[in-house]
């Protein structure tokens, strides 16, 4: 690698030194670790320490590391900023990417409901349990802000669902799609509106599946999960269909 500050080829080689690091954290390090001294890295990897500083930089941008004054980058607990980015981004310029999302929600929160029948704890269902009453309350509420909160206590009600499922990596995975979640149940809400049904038959819906969770029923947990699921898909294409979105960006319900 060149070590002139100046170099031309100085960003290759923070992207370098970058690349080794990250793969360093991801496999070596865990979460709340320094990263070594830019001087000795510095050292090891013969650049500039201007070159480390890049380097420490693009990483920040990857979200692996926190940077704060005065001290060395930190590894950061893992979570799905980016990847929530990346599908808000989708979201927002492709309403087909609705469609892509219920395609994975119903191979992850099938798999979520499956697992938590058999292995969900009590604080576990404790927690489906106060999400599913946080949309009962927001159901009989009169207030202006009672709909977003209906919203979020629903995704709420799923994220609760793949914590118990005891896998850390559909906890991580939902975590990431809980944002633009909020966004697609918006659009869906209409359909499910325009379809002659109500809030009520949400919190149903959701009532069977922790019905099935809480006996241990994973077949049943299963079933409820993705017929809830299947009702999403068609709320979405009926309210894209009644804002005059073209055929081409929907899919019929299966």
């Amino acid at each position: 690698m060149q070590t002139g500050d100046n170099r031309p080829d100085q960003p290759s080689a923070a992207n370098a030194v970058a690349d080794d690091l990250a793969d360093i954290i991801l496999t070596r390090m865990a979460p709340g670790a320094s990263l070594p001294s830019e001087a000795e890295l510095a050292e090891r990897y013969a650049v500039s320490r201007l070159t480390v500083r890049e380097a420490v930089k693009l990483l920040a941008g990857r979200g692996l590391v926190d940077l704060a004054r005065c001290r060395r980058a930190m590894v950061r607990e893992p979570d799905g900023a980016a990847f929530a980015d990346f599908l808000v981004s989708v979201l927002h310029n492709d309403s087909k990417g609705l469609f892509d999302l219920v395609e994975v929600r119903l191979s992850l929160e099938v798999q979520s409901a499956t697992l938590a029948a058999k292995r969900a704890n009590r604080a576990g269902i404790a927690a489906i349990e106060s999400a599913l009453q946080g949309m009962r309350d927001a159901e009989a509420a009169d207030d202006a802000d009672a709909e977003e909160r209906f919203h979020n206590f629903d995704v709420g009600f799923h994220e609760a669902v793949a914590l118990a499922s005891g896998n850390r990596i559909l906890g991580y995975l939902f975590e990431a799609m809980a944002g633009p979640l909020r966004s697609g149940i918006q659009i869906s809400r209409q359909g499910h509106a325009n379809r002659g049904h109500t809030l009520r038959d949400t919190i149903d819906a959701h009532q069977r599946i922790l019905d099935a969770i809480r006996a241990g029923n994973a077949r049943a947990a299963a079933e409820a999960m993705r017929l809830h699921l299947r009702n999403t898909e068609r709320d979405i294409s009926n309210a894209l269909s009644d804002m005059g979105t073209p055929p081409s960006t929907r899919r019929s319900a299966r």
